[in-house]
């Protein structure tokens, strides 16, 4: 199980007083993975606790369900719990550790790389290039290198990528090291069939309790469009990088090239999810919530939402005039995502993906 190293003890404790009532009580077991990993505990460990946390998927189902819920004297309340400790590990095992401190400022980290990025993308194209480059018009293969040049725009993107993908990398393997149950390839296969197919935010079948006691299957379809078009737009950067570098093609693409039509299939679902998410957190109830994640969670969606739409308009104008002050929000949003994801939100599909891991391979062990 993970190390509970630098995480808030109070935390640890709160959450260890409600897993025993929870294992004594056992009602909601059908809900979700926590529950049937939960059973497998008579104590429970600071990793364990952490562990379990992050293999909640805050569907909620639990403390609607709950007869221990507050106001009742024992103030069983999970779900906010484990989000309160859920941030706690993101801090825990951020790398480097100095930079802990900016999950508990993560929606002011959002805004102020947002408004770093735009300015130094924007003053470099201005810099680097004649004055009326960037309000000009440029068509044709080669017409973003026109505004921004190939080697500055390949050199941020790759400093960037690598900083990031480092940096989860090590927060992913701090996580899964430790005493813990024999992981095998089936069990990663397992993990990755439940994350893609987000079974855990199925609650105990009918859909999650968000963003109020009804069930709906909402947020699980939402997760998928945000998700899968994140992989989208990933996956068309891949290609047009391909394409760049092995086929000598270089962008912008054909409106029906394939870089350009997963660039916008990914583009789209991911506004329609962030804007349902919003409009579900918008609503939400706020006992089970933890309102101290708050600034976290509507920073990354808000980056998300921004960086879609600012792709998309520059594919509605990219052959007009407006096409070089868009290449420069867009690539500067896209720097401000990327700056700020191992230190906000989206880090909760890293340890929810290794916590998964190590459900299925200790659920093997039994």
């Amino acid at each position: 199980m993970p190390s509970a190293e630098g995480i808030n003890g109070d935390v640890l404790e709160e959450a260890r007083r409600q897993m025993e009532v929870c294992n004594a009580c056992r009602y909601c077991e059908g809900y979700c993975s926590v529950f049937p990993a939960m059973e497998l505990r008579r104590d429970f460990s600071d990793g364990d606790l952490t562990y379990l946390a992050n293999l909640c998927h805050n569907c909620r189902g639990c403390y609607y369900a709950c007869q221990f819920a507050p106001p009742h004297e024992f103030k069983i309340n999970v779900p906010q719990i484990f989000a309160e400790l859920r941030s706690e590990t993101y801090a825990a095992y951020a790398w480097p550790a100095p930079l802990a401190g900016l999950f508990r400022r993560a929606g002011t980290l959002a805004a102020l790389a947002l408004a770093g990025a735009l300015a130094l993308v924007l003053v470099l194209a201005v810099l680097l290039q004649d004055a009326g480059v960037l309000y000009g018009t440029h068509t044709g293969e080669g017409a973003f290198y026109a505004v921004i040049p190939k080697n500055l725009m390949a050199g941020l993107a790759s400093a960037a990528g690598i900083y990031v993908v480092l940096a989860l990398l090590i927060g992913f393997v701090r996580f899964l090291r430790g005493p813990g149950p024999s992981i095998s390839a089936g069990a990663v296969a397992g993990a990755v069939h439940d994350m893609l197919a987000m079974k855990n935010l199925s609650g105990g079948g009918p859909g999650c309790n968000f963003p109020g006691e009804k069930f709906s299957a909402e947020r699980r379809w939402l997760h998928h469009l945000v998700m899968y078009g994140f992989f989208s737009a990933f996956a068309a950067t891949s290609v047009a990088t391909i394409y760049d570098h092995f086929l000598g093609l270089q962008a912008p693409y054909d409106y029906f090239s394939l870089p350009v039509i997963l660039g916008t299939v990914g583009g789209i679902a991911m506004v329609i999810g962030c804007a349902g998410l919003m409009r579900q957190k918008i609503a939400e109830d706020p006992e089970p919530a933890h309102k101290a994640s708050r600034g976290m969670e509507w920073g990354f969606i808000w980056l998300l939402l921004l960086t879609s739409l600012t792709g998309l308009a520059l594919l509605a104008f990219r052959e007009t005039g407006a096409m070089g002050i868009l290449l420069a929000v867009h690539l500067g949003v896209v720097l401000a995502l990327f700056i700020t994801l191992p230190y906000g939100k989206f880090v909760h599909g890293v340890y929810r993906f290794a916590a998964l891991i190590l459900y299925r391979a200790e659920s093997r062990e039994e």
